[in-house]
């Protein structure tokens, strides 16, 4: 039976988060499911160890300041009655990592974590951070349930993959607009893609800025959807950061 506008309003209300790399609802009805699993042939691999990590000699190792550091992931709805439902807004923290800095971005590399479990959703704050578009409140209730909802095994699966990591592969470019292939590894998924950076460095520290995309469907997910699709998870993800690292 095909849902009626009233029904998919309620479901949209809770239309997900960051890692609806995956899925995402946090409040629908439980006869709605969303199927996250990867299928059996998706290309996965486990988190990179820090040998993984391109590390050239002679340069000046910094670590990640979670303080400063914030990861921004923009979670946009779809579908022909996507009105009726609402973006989200999703931050990290507790971040971890090091970079080693070298004379050019060609000789730096780094290695960045981002804890699942400290994924913040639609945080008042980071919504006016975003933008005059997300400048509506999501109630607290859509918030919590969006989130747990993101954790479970279905979607991000916190309790075997903790945490998503992204490293360097390979640097291009000056320092104010350098180009890094970097890999994104997400719950066992790694692929790569080359993205423009932006690097401001300043008595010992160094500050990050640029942003990505990631589709859903490039992990081996299948994006959220209810009412026949009517009201859906966009496939592409919108990745804002600002990475910060100093001297220990």
């Amino acid at each position: 039976m095909v849902a009626n506008a009233r029904q998919i309003a309620a479901w949209a209300v809770c239309a997900t988060a960051f890692p609806a790399l995956m899925s995402a609802s946090g409040c629908h009805p439980s006869s709605v499911r969303s199927s996250t699993a990867p299928p059996a042939n998706a290309s996965q691999t486990q988190s990179p160890s820090p040998a993984a990590v391109n590390r050239p000699a002679g340069t000046q190792v910094l670590r990640i300041d979670p303080v400063r550091t914030v990861v921004t992931v923009i979670v946009r709805r779809a579908g022909p009655l996507a009105r009726l439902g609402h973006d989200h807004v999703i931050t990290s923290a507790d971040e971890t990592g090091t970079v080693w800095l070298g004379a050019t971005p060609a000789e730096s590399s780094f290695e960045l974590q981002l804890p699942v479990a400290r994924f913040a959703v639609d945080l008042p704050e980071a919504r006016a951070a975003a933008g005059a578009e997300f400048s509506a409140p999501v109630p607290d209730d859509a918030r919590e349930g969006t989130r747990r909802n993101m954790l479970r095994s279905e979607v991000l699966d916190a309790v075997q993959y903790p945490a998503i990591a992204i490293r360097s592969v390979a640097a291009a470019g000056d320092w104010l607009q350098a180009n890094v292939r970097v890999a994104v590894v997400v719950k066992g998924v790694e692929r790569e893609q080359e993205i423009p950076v932006a690097i401001e460095r300043e008595d010992g520290r160094i500050v990050a800025r640029g942003s990505l995309q990631l589709n859903q469907t490039d992990y081996g997910m299948t994006p959220f959807a209810v009412g026949g699709g009517a009201i859906q998870v966009a496939d592409t993800l919108e990745i804002r950061f600002e990475i910060v690292a100093d001297g220990p």
